[in-house]
């Protein structure tokens, strides 16, 4: 009893001031952990309470993290969708020099993140090459004279990160050689500033990597340092056929572009590493020979081939293209869809559920951006990457473009819950935005899809920060009927 004497007359004691200072104090702090939750929502896609709650003290409680766990492998043995989120060379890519310099240099922006060119260093490394490269002066150089270990000269100029260190290092390893084709990779994707030179570069190095390959030919054996050295001289030699087919089609020589391409694919058809045949598509469809990209599109759109947006895209537009023009959503209501249109808004559906985030691209709903080097199956990367080179073709077909906007939103109808289960394909994988967001550069604001409820802890957040805020503007405005009110509280 006399604790709760003294109890009451300390509250009773307080002013009004207090409180208004009390509630002040509070309704600013949960703003502020209002404002952090947001901004780490927006920038990580989870609100860090609750992850800090996860990782941190649900452990300690004796929880186990495996539940939580969505990237684990089902135990039925279903794909849980990660296999169909993997990151991939971009078939599309630009030439470093010509292109995405020249836009840094235009924008002052960097299109290309630390990620995405750490990962084509990797790839450099592991293509062109081996370990029987070990001992030629143009690749090795003594980093100190006080250091006895020996560098790579190629393999350090494809990990630096600044550009014109890659190109001092190159032309250190083409002066020691003058037939390095690696160097003459790096010189033509990253010095030069135009295609047309470009070209002139790579045509150099067909020419010497030409006659590395058919010496590696003629040694070839079950010897492993034969096979590494051709294993690398056929990387070698596919790749620059592909970049000079791709500059042939940037200098709008379509024909050889096409021709260098359906070669590499009848010479080469079970090496996928370079997807060629997504070059070979926009090119048919560039030069619109539709009849030629269907019947080349028959062999890829296979249920053996992975997919691609490329693939499911293309399959749509070119069914698109044969009722769009006449296609009217009023009409169509009216009578219904016929086989034609039920067919194409059936390939369109297909599309969005395995790349949702390509519609609001080739619908201009937002902007696009450089592709990058690198792209994330199903992902915001990949819908980039697309539909930087695809939204022409879809604006030539006339009427593609409002088919889409009319039907690509029912996809979502069809699958309400996206990454439990699937339509046609398998559930969204859980993973994309992370990997994406580690893809694109900063100033692009990445796709989420499915959208992200807001957290608990947001909401919770916010409804403090209000009610205190309110509290306290009661208190100062109605200072002695909030204190009565307190009184009344604490007495009861």
């Amino acid at each position: 009893m006399i604790l709760k004497h003294i109890g009451g007359m300390f509250l009773n004691a307080l002013t009004p001031k207090f409180y208004v200072a009390l509630t002040g104090t509070s309704s600013f702090l949960s703003g502020l952990i209002l404002i952090f939750e947001w901004w780490y929502f927006k920038k990580y896609g989870t609100s860090f309470i609750e992850q800090i709650s996860l990782t941190h003290i649900y452990p300690l409680l004796g929880g186990s993290d495996e539940e939580n766990d969505c990237d684990s492998v089902d135990t039925s043995g279903v794909h849980n969708g990660i296999q169909d989120c993997k990151v991939s060379r971009n078939p599309y890519s630009l030439f470093r020099g010509a292109e995405y310099q020249r836009a840094a240099k235009e924008f002052g922006q960097d299109p290309l993140t630390y990620y995405d060119m750490n990962l084509s260093a990797q790839d450099h490394q592991t293509f062109f090459i081996c370990e029987a490269d070990a001992g030629k002066p143009e690749y090795e150089c003594k980093v100190s004279l006080t250091i006895p270990s020996i560098n790579l000269v190629m393999q350090m100029a494809w990990r630096e990160r600044n550009p014109e260190e890659r190109i001092k290092k190159a032309r250190e390893a083409l002066a020691k050689n003058p037939d390095c084709v690696t160097a003459m990779i790096l010189l033509a994707e990253e010095e030069f500033s135009s295609v047309a030179e470009v070209e002139k570069m790579f045509k150099q190095a067909y020419k010497i990597t030409e006659s590395s390959l058919r010496k590696s030919q003629q040694s070839h054996s079950h010897n492993p340092t034969q096979d590494a050295i051709y294993l690398r001289d056929i990387h070698a030699f596919i790749f620059i056929r592909r970049r000079l087919a791709m500059c042939a089609r940037k200098l709008g020589k379509l024909k050889d572009a096409i021709k260098i391409m359906r070669e590499l694919i009848r010479e080469y058809p079970n090496l996928n590493l370079f997807n060629i045949h997504e070059n070979l598509i926009e090119c048919y469809l560039e030069a619109q020979q539709y009849a030629d990209a269907q019947a080349f599109l028959t062999k890829y759109d296979d249920i053996h081939y992975p997919k691609s947006a490329t693939i499911c895209y293309t399959a749509a537009l070119l069914k698109a293209r044969q009722v769009a023009e006449k296609f009217s959503p009023d009409i169509a209501s009216k009578r219904g869809l016929n086989n034609a249109e039920l067919s194409a808004v059936e390939a369109i559906h297909r599309a969005v559920e395995f790349n949702p985030h390509v519609p609001p691209y080739l619908l201009e709903m937002k902007p696009l951006i450089l592709p990058t080097e690198h792209i994330l199956k199903r992902g915001d990367s990949e819908a980039i990457a697309y539909s930087f080179f695809h939204l022409a073709h879809w604006k030539a077909v006339e009427g593609a473009l409002n088919l889409l906007h009319c039907t690509w939103e029912g996809t979502f109808r069809l699958i309400p819950y996206p990454l439990e289960k699937g339509n046609l394909f398998y559930p969204y994988p859980h993973s994309t935005e992370s990997t994406d967001r580690e893809l694109l550069p900063n100033f692009h604001t990445v796709s989420v899809y499915p959208k992200k409820d807001v957290p608990f802890f947001i909401i919770f957040t916010a409804v403090l920060c209000s009610l205190t805020a309110l509290l306290a503007f009661l208190t100062h405005v109605y200072p002695d009927q909030m204190g009565s009110f307190s009184s009344q509280v604490s007495a009861g």
